[in-house]
């Protein structure tokens, strides 16, 4: 789990709607938004429409975020974003990779 610090609350990921861009994989979404801040604020969201229980979404965001941890430090300083799931994708190697190309596009 990332700490919290870096995890995008509330009031941002509204700021992240409004205003942000958004990559596409078959996966996952990314929005984000590029800010002057020094620090890189990114959270995990997975919809009712993937995965029902709250068991099984909440198994996700673990996931991506435990993937996540690996990658923090690659990410453009000052970027405030959210990662949405569109499947179920229990595999942490896909979540990996599909960040790794979304990391690309951005950078």
């Amino acid at each position: 789990m990332l700490k919290k610090k870096n995890r995008a609350d509330k009031n941002a990921v509204e700021k992240i709607f409004k205003e942000g861009r958004f990559l596409n994989s078959p996966n996952l979404t990314f929005k984000y938004v590029l800010t002057g801040d020094s620090n890189i604020r990114i959270s995990f969201i997975a919809p009712k429409s993937v995965a029902r229980l709250a068991v099984k979404r909440n198994l996700l965001r673990r996931r991506g975020y435990s993937v996540l941890k690996k990658f923090i430090d690659q990410f453009p300083t000052g970027t405030l974003g959210v990662f949405i799931f569109k499947k179920f994708q229990d595999d942490i190697l896909t979540i990996e990779n599909e960040i790794k190309t979304i990391l690309n596009k951005i950078n």
